[in-house]
Formats: structure tokens, sequence, C-alpha cells
């Protein structure tokens, strides 16, 4: 698999040719996304609550996004890495977001950052491409606006929001984000910001009209049982499969048939 850029990407949607992205934070599942041939692997703050088990987004750190990506780095070496940028890591001041931002591109070898937001973070988009770090922005369902938002909902079926979530699009669109994430929101809307662009659209519960689709590794796999969004599909029941391979594993220690020889030194 060849190193996978912004011009591939941009090809792709020039093509008509569909983006599959991948949130992970792991070395292992990062692995697997490249072996696939998986285009772009997100980095996502959702670790806040797939990986640490937390009700939110909001209390995960700059460190801990650099850790993680880090470890899937090594194991996605060609793949698009993105990292979402943790709350009030870039909402403070244009020079400690600049900062932040760079230290994450040169600590961890991503390709790109991701912003969520539109005008409120435009002015920092335009300074981050022209300093020459790729941005990918996040509108509709903004996770780390969760409390102004009211809770987990679709965005955009009232025509304040709708139009609100396309003039945001625009605005990113225009201050060069290359690619924009539309989460959890009418299909409609999705379609329409996705005919009139250039900038490449990935849709997470926001239809089949969009560039790309992307969704969290341990949703796709199964291993999250205890939430599921209308717009995650399971391709696998991972969790029963882990639990079953636990149970074999429980048995055979306390019957004593492992390890066996085969398991054991001479």
């Amino acid at each position: 698999m060849d190193a996978v850029t912004v011009r591939t990407l941009l090809k792709k949607k020039r093509e008509g040719k569909k983006i599959s992205m991948v949130s992970t934070y792991d070395y292992i599942s990062a692995k697997l996304c490249q072996q696939v041939g998986i285009d772009c692997v997100l980095v996502g703050d959702s670790l806040g609550m797939v990986f640490q088990g937390g009700d939110t987004t909001l209390p995960v750190t700059l460190e801990e996004m650099i850790y993680h990506t880090k470890a899937v780095r090594k194991g996605a070496r060609e793949c698009f890495v993105i990292v979402d940028m943790p709350f009030m890591s870039y909402q403070v001041s244009l020079e400690e977001a600049i900062r932040n931002c760079g230290r994450v591109i040169k600590e961890t070898g991503a390709n790109a950052v991701k912003l969520e937001g539109g005008e409120e973070v435009a002015e920092l988009v335009y300074r981050l491409v022209n300093i020459g770090i790729p941005v990918v922005g996040h509108v509709g369902f903004t996770p780390q606006s969760v409390h102004v938002l009211g809770g987990y909902r679709v965005v955009g079926r009232v025509e304040e929001e709708y139009e609100r979530v396309k003039k945001d699009f625009k605005v990113l669109e225009e201050a060069g984000a290359f690619m924009v994430v539309l989460e959890s929101m009418p299909t409609g809307l999705a379609k329409e910001i996705t005919q009139s662009s250039k900038a490449i659209t990935i849709g997470i519960g926001a239809g089949p009209y969009c560039d790309g689709q992307v969704l969290v590794f341990y949703d796709l796999v199964g291993l999250v049982e205890d939430i599921k969004p209308k717009f995650v599909k399971r391709y696998i029941d991972g969790a029963e499969l882990f639990r079953d391979a636990l149970r074999r594993f429980k048995s055979e220690v306390e019957e004593g048939s492992f390890p066996s020889e085969e398991e054991s030194y001479g």
C-alpha cells in the first residue's frame, strides 16, 4: 500500500471513489486497518468514552491524544492519520492553538489535525494551512459542544440549524480545510453540502452521499455493546468472540490443560 496523502484523497473525490476512515487508538487495530487498505485513520477524542469509559469526550487531554497517536502511527504507517485536537487545546487563544497543533504534528508524525466548529475556528484553520498543517473540519453534531447542544442528537432538522451547518461548512472550506466530517445530520443536508463542495466530506450518521464514511473500530467490530447509535453497523459480534476465548482460557487453566507440553519449555 502506497502512503495516502492529501492529493490521494482529493483525487478520489474528483473521481467519485469513496474514502474509508476508521477511528482507533492503538497500534494493533491501526495495523489491521493498514493491512486491509483503509484510507484514513482518525485518532478520535472519542477515546475518552470508548477507551477510558467516560460519559463525554471533554476530559481527554492533549498529552493523551499525543500518546495514542504515536501508537497508531506505528501501526498505520501508510494510512493518512488525523488527530482530534481535544477540548480546550485550541479554544483559549490563536497562539496557543497553533502551538498545540504544531506540537501534535511534530511529536506524532500525524498527517493532519481535526477541529470542531465553523466560523469560530476559521481564522485558526487559515493560519494552520498557511504554515503547512493540513486541517480537517467537523460540523453538524460536534461532541465537544454536547452540553450547549443539549445532548447527543441530530443537528440540522430545523431551518436555522440547517442553514448554520451549511454556512459553517462553507467557511471552513474557504479557510482551507481540505476535508470536513459531517456528523449526525439529515441525509439531504449532507448530500447538498457534498454535491456543492470541493472539500472532501466524511459522514458519520450523515447518510450515503458523503465522499467517505467513518466508524469507530470498536463499534464496527462489535466490541461496544452498551451503546449503539443508529448510524453504527456491527460487522461481527466481537465481544462474544472475545468472551468465548476468555471462557476457554479460564476453563483450561482451571482443569490444568493449559499450558500443555506444546506451550511449555523443555
